[in-house]
């Protein structure tokens, strides 16, 4: 067949005429979300029938549109799934020139097509080796051609679909695991897939394929709407980006929410987590119920063999296990008692949850959406009961998650916590955190579960962990908007005036510990009084550092770790004896060690640089594998300018990202006994980034190098950084530099908060150049893409640098950065 005939057939089935009519419906502002998708279909079907009529089919032969478009939903730029059915009656020859007459002006206008040529018999066989062949064709739809074709093998297929359901489910559940798996739960990704992540399109479609099985049904309250707005979201994607795409990058975002007449990118994602919510929860109930029912299928022949002897057939009873009052146990579920009166008891929804959660058991569909229609409202402030059966739940571990989605469902927890309803499903753009901002309130729950061990109250630190970032749904700082929040809830729920002190205290102070104990100088007495004051009591700070960890454990991998976990607990150990009153001694300039005075003689000997790494030992966490602190990095030095640029440039070189840095002069005697000479000692604290520790005399070299001036390390840098290609993205906000209040005695403290790069602290070093300032030390933290890099300095003689001349460097730091 030629390209000319190809062109002809083309022209004569009214491409063009369909390209003009498509264009139109696509950009008509009036008409969008299921009337569009509906309208695009039946465009799509009346230009299809075109093409098929055209052609003069044999008898015996039908098109039919399967999937979506099977469905009648054609997002802009969906591929078209199509199937050539036919008898088995018409010739080969005959069958392939009208499947060529159909299918290649599908191609010209550039539309994806996704194509197959079957009969019945063959159809059915390729269903029965494929799901996804299966799934599609239980959406059949006749698009032109013999109707009662395309009927028979609809029936049959259901027929099939329904024989084999009890072996093809647990394949379908296998393979929606794996794909949860590998693609990640849409209601937490900051750039979903609407499609393939778990709770989306896919996983829309598995449930009306369950259902079609009538095997098990899944929770119908708001599923049709879910998959509404997810489809909604995937046509203004595919609109705003021209591309057949389901993954909702970050750069689309803003588009995307215009698209759809949303406030912003955050209302957009708020939008699409619910819906993947609903859509996961439900997949959770129904996966359930199939899981019950098959279990119960394969013990009913051994039952009849048990029980086959009762009178008329009697089925056994049902056992019902007593878990808490009103509540039991049955079938793998918790479920309401027959005695239990929700409608007389407000205590029984967390009674029942608590039991749940205690017992390791889902919460039974039935039971939470009686007791969402039935409870009477908590009194506030709450009963003892309900409280204790709160941190009951909070306090079972990983099974409170569950038990708290299934909650949150029927809109329990809103009813119990009114605030919370400000942080459901609150997109967090930090790409540090896992989870949105109530399930990551719910995450740090279960981290700090494991941690009550280590605290006085228990009952405080697992709700104040619930409650921490409760003020992310407010503006401005969290933390504070946090803490009159908890101070509002923890009366609420009947914790008494004491109690609601520590609560607010350590929400609204949730972040010191880390904060502090990463960008400050712990052997500044200042620092430690700073921390000891603020928190005030033993207690609170015993509950306070047991929250750091669970909070950094529960927002992801990066925000947590043993060098961390040291520092917190080095800050820690000092607050805590403030507090238990024993005085803060003044530093006293401390002696250089051994090591560092063995290096000092040896730098002012050759004139040249001077280096030892060596590994920090090891810490054993409380769970895991112990792993080292970190790699101590020496170097000594004589005094000159552009050393600590050099330094650090050249660890960022060699992939070395530096957690603290230490700085001090040492004056030695010269050789001739005439006078001193200092020698610079940097005391850095590194670590690889992958990959080994580089040689020391690589180092060595490099700084050699650096310091006179023929190693070039902004340019290398430059270099390394262009061998890399950029994600197109959201742009990075400015750096911005301040002095921070931190009162102390022994420097002037700078904080950078910029975004991270190799050789942030070789750039700052550069700006500093310049100024008239010695660097004491640096400490350096690092959040995803956040780098704050705060920098203890003073004047040269030692003294601390005045208000004005602080504030112009922070200013002009600021300057060569941007």
């Amino acid at each position: 067949m030629t390209s000319v005939d190809t062109s002809a057939r083309a022209e004569d089935s009214g491409p063009s005429g369909y390209a003009a009519a498509r264009l139109r419906l696509l950009t008509e502002k009036e008409q969008s979300g299921p009337p569009r998708r509906a309208a695009l279909a039946r465009l799509t079907d009346d230009w299809l029938t075109g093409l098929f009529t055209a052609a003069t089919p044999p008898r015996g032969v039908a098109l039919v549109a399967v999937g979506g478009y099977g469905r009648g939903e054609l997002s802009p730029r969906s591929d078209l799934d199509l199937l050539l059915l036919h008898d088995g009656t018409a010739d080969a020859s005959t069958v392939a020139t009208l499947a060529d007459r159909i299918w290649y002006p599908v191609w010209d206008l550039g539309l994806a097509l996704d194509h197959s040529v079957r009969t019945p018999a063959e159809a059915r066989k390729t269903a029965g080796d494929d799901l996804k062949v299966q799934l599609g064709l239980l959406d059949a739809r006749p698009v032109a051609g013999d109707l009662g074709l395309v009927s028979a093998l609809r029936s049959a297929v259901l027929a099939d679909w329904r024989n084999q359901a009890p072996k093809r489910l647990p394949e379908l559940d296998a393979l929606c695991r794996e794909r949860a798996e590998r693609m990640g739960e849409l209601q937490f990704l900051l750039e979903p897939d609407l499609k393939e992540a778990r709770g989306g399109l896919r996983d829309a479609q598995v449930l009306r394929a369950v259902a079609a099985s009538w095997l098990a049904d899944a929770p119908r309250e708001g599923l049709d709407d879910a998959r509404r707005r997810l489809l909604d979201a995937r046509d203004a994607l595919h609109l705003a980006t021209g591309r057949a795409t389901d993954r909702l990058a970050l750069q689309e975002q803003d588009a995307v929410a215009d698209e759809l007449g949303l406030l912003d990118a955050d209302t957009l994602l708020r939008e699409v987590y619910e819906a993947a919510r609903i859509i996961s929860y439900a997949t959770d109930v129904t996966w359930r119920e199939v899981n019950r029912v098959l279990k119960a299928r394969a013990g009913r022949p051994r039952l009849r063999g048990l029980f086959g002897g009762r009178p008329g057939g009697a089925r056994p009873p049902v056992e019902r296990t007593p878990l808490a009052e009103g509540v039991v146990e049955m079938d793998g579920e918790v479920v309401l008692a027959l005695s239990a009166k929700p409608e007389r008891d407000p205590v029984l929804p967390l009674r029942a949850a608590a039991a749940a959660a205690q017992s390791g058991l889902p919460l039974s569909l039935h039971a939470v959406r009686r007791l969402a229609a039935a409870a009477r409202p908590l009194p506030v402030p709450w009963p003892a009961e309900a409280r204790e059966e709160l941190v009951t739940l909070l306090g079972a571990g990983e099974s409170t998650v569950p038990v708290w989605e299934a909650l949150e469902a029927e809109g329990l927890v809103t009813r119990l916590l009114p605030d919370w309803e400000r942080v459901r499903c609150r997109p967090q753009r930090n790409p540090v955190h896992t989870w949105t901002v109530d399930r990551h309130l719910v995450e740090t729950a279960v981290r700090a579960a494991s941690l009550t061990r280590r605290v006085g109250r228990p009952d405080l630190l697992l709700v104040a962990a619930l409650l921490h970032d409760i003020g992310k749904g407010w503006p401005g700082d969290h933390s504070v908007a946090g803490e009159t929040i908890a101070r509002d809830v923890a009366t609420r729920i009947g914790f008494d005036r004491a109690d609601v002190a520590v609560i607010a205290t350590v929400v609204r102070h949730h972040l010191l510990l880390v904060e502090t104990a990463t960008r400050r100088d712990l052997d500044d007495p200042a620092t430690v009084e700073a921390v000891a004051t603020a928190v005030g009591t033993v207690g609170a700070l015993e509950l306070l550092h047991a929250l750091t960890e669970a909070d950094a454990l529960a927002t992801g991998p990066a925000a947590w770790s043993t060098w961390r976990a040291s520092l917190v607990a080095d800050l820690v150990k000092r607050a805590g004896a403030v507090l238990a009153g024993e005085p803060v001694a003044e530093p006293e300039p401390t002696a250089p060690s051994a090591e560092q005075e063995r290096l000092a003689i040896e730098a002012l000997r050759t004139g040249e640089p001077v280096l030892t790494l060596h590994t920090q030992p090891e810490a054993a966490p409380e769970d895991g594998e112990p792993e080292p602190v970190g790699v101590e990095l020496l170097i000594a030095l004589p005094d000159q300018p552009g050393v600590l640029p050099a330094a650090a440039g050249v660890l960022a070189l060699h992939r070395l990202t530096v957690r603290a840095a230490d700085l001090r002069a040492v004056e030695l005697p010269t050789a001739l006994g005439d006078g001193a000479a200092a020698v610079l000692v940097l005391n850095w604290r590194v670590a690889a980034e992958y990959g080994s520790l580089p040689q020391a005399a690589r180092l060595r070299a490099d700084l050699v190098r650096a310091l006179d001036g023929s190693l070039d390390i902004p340019a290398r840098l430059a270099e390394r950084d262009a061998a890399y290609p950029r994600r197109r993205g959201i742009t990075a906000p400015p750096p911005r530099v301040t002095v921070a209040a931190a009162d102390s005695r022994l420097a002037t403290v700078i904080e950078v908060r910029a975004q991270d790069a190799p050789g942030l602290l070789h750039r700052i070093g550069r700006a500093l150049e310049g100024a008239d300032v010695r660097v004491r030390s640096a400490h350096v933290s690092t959040l995803g893409a956040n780098a704050v890099d705060t920098l203890y300095v003073t004047r040269p003689d030692g003294s601390l640098l005045p208000d004005e001349e602080a504030a112009d460097l922070a200013k002009a730091l600021e300057g060569a950065l941007r």
